[in-house]
């Protein structure tokens, strides 16, 4: 029973694998909508299985299969390969600055991914966390002009490297529940975005802004890491 548990979560990591294909065909056809509904599912699952595995001591379990090999794999695909590719597909930049910002994309976010000390000992994310996904959703709802969302690649390609600190709404102890509770009204807001096609109104806009602020801003306001 423990090993069948054990391989259901890691199946469950895996499946975040198939949500970042199907993530992908859909861009394939600008299907933006049905993308950014499938990476929205990766983020779940990439919510759910670390709790599980913890629980059910999956690393003890399996010790051959290395969950966090599979999670660093899985993840790489929906964070940052996927919307390097929607980045460049979008339109929302010409060729000559869009193409270099997804190859900004992949190389650093590649290059977070492979960082050993990527989390603080309190649980903060040491530089951007390399959350291309949010990024590019915010791309595509606020449709900045070409090259403040160009600017805008290079700042967060930047603060991926330097000692500051980005909030883990989940495991960072600091004000928790306003965190966690910021983080189900920003997936209910960004549910209402899906719906309307991202175009969503003022109204939606205003509360998915003031809470990236609050996130952005959370973890660069605490001692560098």
């Amino acid at each position: 029973m423990d090993q069948l548990r054990a391989w259901a979560v890691h199946v469950l990591t895996a499946c975040g694998a198939a949500l970042a294909l199907m993530a992908l065909v859909f861009a394939s056809v600008q299907y933006w909508q049905g993308m950014f509904l499938a990476l929205g599912l990766a983020l779940i699952v990439d919510g759910a299985d670390g709790p599980l595995a913890r629980e059910f001591r999956v690393a003890e379990v399996l010790p051959r299969w290395s969950g966090d090999t599979l999670d660093l794999v899985v993840d790489f695909t929906t964070y940052v390969f996927v919307p390097a590719f929607a980045i460049i597909a979008s339109g929302l930049m010409p060729e000559v600055l869009a193409i270099p910002a997804g190859v900004i994309v992949v190389i650093t976010g590649a290059i977070y991914f492979a960082d050993r000390r990527m989390k603080t000992d309190d649980n903060y994310f040491r530089g951007f966390p390399a959350a291309w996904n949010l990024a590019a959703f915010y791309l595509y709802v606020l449709q900045p002009p070409e090259w403040i969302a160009f600017a805008g690649v290079v700042l967060l390609a930047v603060l991926t490297f330097l000692p500051v600190k980005f909030l883990h709404p989940l495991r960072v102890k600091r004000w928790r529940w306003l965190n966690v509770a910021l983080l189900v009204l920003w997936a209910a807001l960004a549910l209402l975005t899906l719906i309307a096609d991202l175009q969503p109104d003022l109204i939606v806009v205003v509360p998915l802004c003031a809470i990236a602020i609050y996130f952005f801003f959370a973890g660069l306001m605490v001692r560098p890491a």
